[in-house]
């Protein structure tokens, strides 16, 4: 095991109380985890330091052609006391992904899982306990070398900070609205669109602001080519029921490979549920909610977790699903994968991983 350096902070910060409001993404913890790449030297120097701003030169590439990945994933103190963080191993093998496609220099994964318990284990204390409540952790990596040109970086900086969270949506688990547009593009098959990149997102504000300004919470994204069929929500992959098949887009190169995706779906095939992957048009599910047959219809992300939708639109239609309520599906997953997270139920595929806290007491 590569040793970890830890520095703590000798000016701790007042942490939030347990019934304070934990909006999400505002609050940062003690620490954070940094790691330096040269050409000459590789991956090297992991350790924990005081939270602290960067110091970058104004020529530093990611700032102007975006050689940027991150991740998201949440640790989650149990109903027994015991923090646990959800598929590092799956975090750790998607970030080698998304620095694949940016050609940034892979990582080893054993020390991208240890980094996360590193960090995770300094901070124990800032878990939050309440139901619904997690520590959100953003790992990122940033091309760091000061130069003007269009080709990889010769450094990197890999860091992981770490928030106390709440309900992602203001809604919480109450029904968002989704409105579904064929006049922007998010990716398209050949580009990034399956990197956890920060141009991704760049390119997607434009379009959520005018989903705001309708009165809609997120973007449904339609693919690039004939702007028809379903790709993902801006911040989830989507997943839907008409009658007794449930239907989410296929990994096509185009969206991004969502943890929770794979483990609701997962979940779905274990209970015996007709699950398809395969493209559906928009037209498709619209037909299908003015036929009544469109019976639910969710999100799944490790910041919203499971986000039921209760109202989607396109162009000048609006329709509500299931009367705008959660379905029972939805309920049930959302049931599932939290007692997932806070220990209250059996963990058959392993998904669960208790915060190894020897990383911090070694130190």
């Amino acid at each position: 095991m590569t040793q970890i350096r830890i520095d703590r902070t000798p000016t701790p910060k007042s942490r939030p109380g347990p019934e304070a409001p934990l909006p999400f993404g505002k609050i940062f913890t003690d620490h954070m985890f940094l790691m330096n790449f040269d050409e000459d030297r590789g991956w090297h120097d992991p350790r924990v330091v005081p939270y602290a701003p960067f110091s970058l030169d104004p020529a530093t590439c990611v700032l102007h052609y975006a050689q940027a990945i991150f991740d998201g994933m949440k640790a989650f103190r149990g109903e027994d006391d015991v923090v646990r963080l959800f598929r590092t191993d799956a975090h750790a093998a998607r970030i080698n992904r998304s620095c694949a496609q940016l050609c940034i220099p892979q990582l080893d994964e054993g020390l991208l899982q240890d980094s996360f318990h590193a960090l995770v284990s300094t901070d124990l204390d800032w878990v939050p306990g309440r139901h619904g409540t997690a520590l959100y952790l953003r790992p990122t990596v940033i091309a760091t070398e000061a130069f003007l040109g269009v080709r990889p970086a010769k450094s990197y900086l890999y860091f992981v900070i770490a928030s106390p969270v709440g309900a992602y949506y203001p809604e919480g688990l109450a029904p968002v609205k989704i409105l579904a547009t064929d006049t922007h593009v998010r990716a398209v098959r050949g580009g990034l669109g399956a990197a956890k990149t920060a141009g991704n997102y760049a390119n997607s504000i434009f379009a959520t602001e005018e989903a705001h300004k309708a009165g809609f919470t997120q973007v449904l994204w339609l693919d690039g080519v004939e702007h028809k069929y379903l790709e993902e929500v801006g911040t989830m992959n989507i997943m839907l029921r008409i009658d007794d098949e449930i239907i989410t887009p296929p990994l096509a190169g185009t969206i991004l490979a969502g943890i929770t995706r794979d483990s609701v779906l997962t979940l779905m095939r274990d209970w015996g549920l007709r699950v398809s992957e395969r493209q559906i048009s928009i037209t498709e599910v619209m037909q299908a909610a003015e036929d009544d047959r469109l019976k639910e219809m969710w999100g799944t992300g490790t910041a919203a977790v499971i986000s039921p939708v209760g109202e989607l639109g396109f162009h000048d239609r609006r329709v509500k699903i299931n009367g705008g309520n959660t379905g029972d599906i939805t309920q049930r997953l959302y049931d599932a994968v939290t007692a997932l997270h806070y220990g209250r139920a059996n963990d058959p595929h392993h998904w669960m991983h208790p915060v190894r806290t020897e990383l911090a007491r070694a130190a």
